[in-house]
């Protein structure tokens, strides 16, 4: 059964954004960052070589450097002082929430409420610095050593990494900002207008390519197909719910004894999003990233053996990304998007409570069993949906834009930042309807005033 906010939420007009001026800013304000992050991708890192550059992508475009430059918007494919991008960012968030869930110290400061999340964040940020500036330091020397720079040297190394930290930190800004003033997850946002910027190039070159014969018109419509699927898949996993009843007895408040109700707790069957899939991609990318400018693929045959089997589309690359999409899935949803102990807490501080199950400890063991036998089918829907369509990827040369990981980012970021849209325009037409209860109420006692003077 539909709840009243519910139904209130589907019948709200998009007309009225015109009337809710805070969502409008807030809507500018995040399209006006976008605009800025796009338009750093294209300021190229002081003293890299265009033209040798550009031929090196070029090879490189349908190996792990596509994937790469997937990831950045295009920024690594264009050397632009974004070339990083978010990553960095995304690998220090993995290491302090692992941290936290094994350290006691950080454990506690989760538990501080706003100040133990404001030094936790701190520390994200020193994370993402020092990770940067390795990535960062690897790469300068990549660049160096593959011939794609015209003055090498310590001033270049120097430059390039202050250039590229520099860039990756202004990006961590831009997103906190998004996230704070702004509508939707910055972090995502920024991944996700990177994929869309790409992808009418992307699908430019796969057309061309099914022109000159190079794919086959039955794999062209094979690959539309699969992406129209997996959207529809996706959409329908993203919107299904465990609903688990919730039952709240009588109170009396005063002299008045209150009837006692009964609500749901949604459970998604993916609360984790897209976090698990961008997770394990930017963690497999990390040895790649510094491999795939060096050369060293064809150098040294330790760095070549590995990246043959841990290449996209490599048996044990699939592997280990199920392996790591399944982990977070689990690690993600426990320990951020829905801890079991704080869900039991707050039901037993308003007398909610589960039928059948005692508030307190068992209802947050009911509750992990739940979620557990819940997050089986989410992690089997996340895993299939990133890695089928890169199986057929790897088969048919199918451009990185149309893999399953994309799908899947492309499609959840936009029905988070709709859902977040509906739910401003739901919060103003509350405030709409609140103002004129008020007004009425006041035109109603003035009426009252002026009768009662009269008389």
């Amino acid at each position: 059964m539909v709840s009243a906010a519910e139904q209130m939420a589907a019948n709200t007009s998009w007309a009225a954004l015109g009337k809710a001026t805070d969502l409008r800013k807030r809507i500018f304000f995040t399209l006006g960052l976008l605009v800025v992050y796009r338009l750093g991708t294209f300021i190229p890192v002081p003293g890299i070589d265009g033209v040798e550059l550009r031929a090196f992508m070029d090879g490189a475009a349908s190996g792990i450097g596509g994937m790469l430059s997937m990831f950045t918007g295009g920024a690594l494919g264009r050397m632009g002082v974004f070339a990083l991008g978010i990553m960095p960012y995304i690998s220090a968030s993995i290491i302090v929430q692992l941290m936290t869930s094994m350290v006691p110290a950080l454990e506690q400061l989760k538990k501080e409420g706003e100040q133990g999340r404001k030094k936790i964040n701190q520390y994200t940020r020193y994370g993402t610095v020092f990770l940067a500036t390795l990535q960062s330091y690897g790469l300068a020397v990549s660049l160096q050593s593959g011939d794609l720079v015209t003055n090498p040297g310590g001033f270049f190394i120097a430059s390039c990494m202050i250039t590229l930290v520099g860039g990756t930190m202004f990006l961590m800004w831009l997103g906190e900002q998004i996230t704070q003033r702004g509508i939707g997850n910055g972090i995502s946002l920024i991944i996700f207008v990177g994929i869309i910027a790409e992808v009418p190039a992307a699908l430019a070159q796969f057309l061309a390519s099914g022109r000159s014969g190079a794919i086959s018109p039955a794999v062209i419509i094979g690959v539309i197909v699969m992406v129209i699927g997996a959207i529809a898949f996706i959409v329908f996993m993203e919107r299904s719910l465990r609903k688990i009843h919730i039952q709240y007895p009588r109170r009396q408040v005063g002299m008045k004894v209150y009837d006692g109700g009964s609500s749901h707790l949604p459970i998604k069957i993916n609360p984790s999003g897209v976090i698990p899939p961008i997770f394990a991609s930017s963690l497999l990318l990390l040895p790649a990233t510094i491999s795939t400018f060096s050369g060293a693929q064809s150098t040294n045959p330790i760095m070549s053996t590995v990246l043959a089997y841990f290449g996209p589309g490599q048996p044990l690359y699939l592997l280990f990304f199920a392996i790591m999409v399944v982990f977070f899935t689990y690690f993600y949803t426990y320990n951020v998007a829905f801890k079991t102990d704080d869900v039991a807490d707050n039901l037993k501080n308003q007398n909610g409570f589960v039928p059948g199950i005692r508030p307190g400890k068992k209802t947050t063991e009911y509750l992990d069993y739940v979620v557990a036998r819940i997050l089986v089918l989410g992690s089997a829907y996340l895993t299939a949906i990133c890695l089928l369509p890169e199986i057929l990827r790897a088969q048919f040369a199918i451009p990185f834009y149309f893999g399953g990981t994309s799908v899947l980012i492309v499609v959840s970021v936009t029905m988070d930042t709709i859902q977040q849209v509906q739910s401003h325009l739901l919060a103003h037409q509350y405030e709409g309807l609140i103002e004129k209860s008020q007004l009425s109420g006041k035109g109603k006692r003035r009426a009252r005033r002026k009768g009662a003077a009269r008389r």
